[in-house]
């Protein structure tokens, strides 16, 4: 099993990540350094918090170039949660700033305007939700989603939405509160995964076993 580099920007929780990956039997290494992240052999980019903050640490390490040079000469990454909605072009949270641009597409406000019993949608999306396949794909085999069942629940927590400029980038969506949102991309080597499969229990653990054989 080859070494996994997790990437530490400053405002990532690591430890849960960390453990998951250590749960499925992985080697883990915890790196700020950008030659190490360029040179890694699988690569995770976690994330919690605001978009331009998450942007902004990234820059200031010089991890930002490092993550792109990374997935350009083939390394497979996984984006979890913020680590997912950067992949993206740019995101309206608090203003519009630049993500990497690695997936065409933006990252806008999950709507409050819902189908629940009060017109109104809960914002955040906090709890379990069911991954399901979306129109545009007829099965996960060959992503870290191979071994999930349709209709398993995973551990959501967000306020914005990724939505690929490209329908068939998304590789597995949810239903919330009537609204269909992205809950996982994937685009050559690069996956991103709206929920928190560290968070997400023996499913979870089944998707971090899968990408750490990538």
């Amino acid at each position: 099993m080859r070494t996994i580099t997790v990437v530490d920007y400053g405002i990532v929780n690591l430890g849960n990540v960390v453990r998951g990956f250590e749960c499925v039997g992985a080697r883990v290494d915890v790196s700020v350094d950008p030659d190490t992240v360029r040179q890694a052999e699988l690569l995770v980019l976690p994330g919690v918090g605001a978009f331009a903050a998450g942007m902004a640490e990234l820059a200031s390490r010089n991890l930002d170039s490092a993550v792109i040079e990374a997935v350009e000469a083939g390394t497979p990454l996984l984006g979890i949660c913020l680590g997912m909605q950067m992949l993206m072009e740019h995101s309206e949270e608090n203003g519009k700033y630049d993500g990497l641009g690695i997936i065409s597409g933006d990252v806008t406000a999950i709507p409050s305007d819902g189908v629940n019993v009060n017109g109104q949608r809960k914002v955040p999306h906090i709890g379990w939700n069911a991954l399901e396949l979306p129109p545009t794909r007829d099965s996960w085999q060959r992503s870290c989603l191979a071994n999930a069942e349709y209709g398993e629940f995973c551990y959501f927590v967000h306020s914005y939405m990724a939505t690929p400029s490209d329908p068939s980038r998304v590789l597995a969506q949810c239903e919330y509160d009537g609204l269909a949102i992205c809950a996982a991309v994937i685009q050559e080597n690069v996956t991103g995964l709206q929920f928190h499969p560290e968070r997400s229990g023996p499913e979870g653990l089944k998707i971090l076993a899968e990408f750490a054989k990538s």
